[in-house]
């Protein structure tokens, strides 16, 4: 996947990405928000196309000799229409950050008052983090879950809408594993004025397959990654309400952004013609199965699941009970050859760099082929190390194991 001509112009980079494919191969890549790509968006996204300056929007550009661009960029928007159902999407956002700035920008002015969902309880940085510009331009009032549940609280939810009268209300989570009632969100949001936003990066692929609740029908906005779910190039995109359409354009381009990354565009519109197979239900299907077989292996062997289990792709490990901690038991993984990320959980008495969870997801191990009875065997070794952080042997045998599994479901070969 490396040519020659790299390998001789600049051999470290080449060794870099050389180190990273066989990383890639070799172990079990479980971060809930990375999956692989097909080598069809990875040619896309190695095109000519990143030659390309194309400020403004098809048909209306800044710049000439967009008449190709726009083909890419029109095909993006209209599989993602199709894909999701919504009126109006922007593909430009870089990321799914931008994608969540792009709405406040469109809607909000500093010091306006968000309510979003704290970030240990399941939210993500940029739904009014204090360390996000989310969480420093805007008055911020976090909600979580019930923690007996671990689920929304929405009597929480309710209250703190009717206390602090928000202008936006953001739903959506980055470690949150149940299905979320948007509807709810939507009378909330009615009762007190208020706009809602849906931050759907993670279960994208399972609502565009009608695995997961849409908020299409519900918020007036829905942003989301690209990959992740999705499985397509690292980017964002902004759906909303035709209404919206005007301000949603306009706070990405001029507002935020200069250029669109044109051969992102094109390998997300690749990624979008793949999601709207058939086979990619299949493959979402399987993502949410495999991620509950998972969650199944972990529990039977008293490692407990936040919220007792998962509707989708990801779940939480509260570590308390076996006292290590995200942190330990992500490095002692790593050497194992199993890639996971320390995560905060509700509870949560240690700092984020610490966290006594970690997070998990099934898509990228879907991708590769792997089914339940896979599952079963990687919860068993996930186990074991946590069981046992200290014993470098049982690392080394299990990195051995590891390896077996994952030559028999190769990639890009």
């Amino acid at each position: 996947m490396i040519s020659e001509n790299l390998k001789n112009f600049d051999p470290e980079i080449a060794r870099a990405i050389s180190d990273e494919l066989g990383r890639q191969e070799h172990k079990l890549e479980l971060i809930a928000s990375e999956n692989f790509v097909s080598k069809n968006v990875l040619n896309a996204l190695g095109s000519v196309m990143t030659n390309k300056y194309a400020e403004g929007y098809p048909g209306k550009r800044y710049y000439g000799g967009c008449e190709f661009v726009d083909v890419a960029e029109n095909l993006a928007r209209d599989r993602a229409k199709k894909l999701f159902g919504c009126d109006h999407v922007n593909v430009q956002p870089h990321s799914g950050s931008q994608a969540n700035l792009c709405v406040y920008y469109s809607i909000l002015k500093p010091g306006d008052t968000l309510l979003g969902m704290n970030l240990s309880h399941g939210g993500h940085l940029t739904h009014g983090s204090p360390v996000s510009i989310s969480g420093t331009y805007f008055k911020v009032i976090p909600y979580g879950v019930n923690l007996e549940t671990e689920l929304i609280d929405f009597d929480e939810v309710r209250k703190l809408a009717h206390k602090n009268k928000p202008k936006l209300i953001v739903c959506g989570a980055s470690a949150y594993s149940r299905d979320i009632d948007f509807s709810k969100f939507r009378e909330i949001a009615d009762e007190v004025g208020a706009y809602l936003m849906a931050d759907i990066a993670h279960p994208a692929g399972l609502v565009a397959t009608g695995l997961h609740t849409s908020p299409i029908p519900h918020c007036h906005f829905v942003t989301t990654t690209t990959h992740k779910t999705l499985r397509g190039p690292r980017g964002g995109m902004v759906m909303c309400k035709e209404e919206f359409a005007k301000a949603v354009d306009k706070s990405i381009f001029p507002g935020l952004q200069g250029g669109p990354l044109m051969h992102v565009i094109a390998a997300k519109a690749v990624a979008f013609l793949e999601d709207l197979q058939p086979a990619y239900t299949t493959y979402c299907k399987q993502v949410v199965a495999n991620a509950r077989a998972l969650a199944e292996a972990l529990s039977k062997r008293g490692i407990r699941i936040v919220s007792g289990g998962t509707d989708t792709h990801l779940l939480l490990l509260d570590l308390t009970a076996q006292d290590v901690t995200g942190k330990e038991v992500e490095a002692a993984l790593g050497d194992a050859g199993i890639t996971v990320n320390k995560n905060t959980i509700p509870r949560e008495t240690r700092s984020p760099f610490i966290t006594s969870g970690i997070r998990i997801g099934t898509p990228a191990m879907t991708t590769r082929g792997m089914k339940e009875s896979e599952m079963n065997i990687v919860g068993n070794w996930i186990a074991d190390v946590i069981s046992d952080l200290s014993s470098e042997s049982l690392r080394t045998s299990i990195k051995s194991q590891v390896r077996e599994l994952c030559d028999a479901f190769p990639l890009y070969r």
